[in-house]
């Protein structure tokens, strides 16, 4: 699985921001370039801390972050009950308003999620939904 850390950025404008000055410490050159301290470590611990110096191998990394998937987490940590985006955050068809063309469903909105076959048949609900508002969105583009 592979991981872009900076979804609004293109690798070369990232490039960009992280070769300016190169005589600068690889932290502050990922600092300037806007990582969050949160994906600063998620890039460290999955290179070991090893990381290119060159800024464009250092760019293309960031924009693929490589994670290996190696099992799954005990129901406890499995199952969500609140959280994720909000409702303010979406439009009719479950598309994100401030990310046209990127749609969410199930687990990934905010609500209280009741567990068992009321989260299953609310998930496969606004998925159908989404799925509804995704394919509507790409007819309308096909169609300019």
């Amino acid at each position: 699985m592979l991981l872009d850390l900076t979804p609004d950025v293109s690798a070369a404008q990232l490039a960009e921001r992280l070769g300016r000055r190169e005589r600068d410490s690889t932290a502050t050159r990922l600092k300037r370039a806007g990582l969050h301290p949160v994906a600063v470590n998620v890039l460290r611990e999955a290179t070991n801390n090893e990381l290119p110096t060159a800024h464009g191998e250092l760019a293309a990394l960031i924009k693929a972050v490589p994670l290996r998937v190696t099992g799954t987490a005990s129901i406890d940590r499995a199952i969500s009950s609140a959280g994720g985006v909000t409702w303010a955050e979406l439009d009719e068809r479950f598309m994100l308003r401030r990310r046209p063309g990127t749609f969410v469903a199930g687990e990934m909105l905010d609500w209280e999620a009741p567990t068992g076959g009321y989260l299953l048949q609310a998930c496969f609900s606004t998925g159908a939904a989404a799925a509804d508002g995704a394919a509507a969105w790409l007819r309308a583009r096909a169609t300019r």
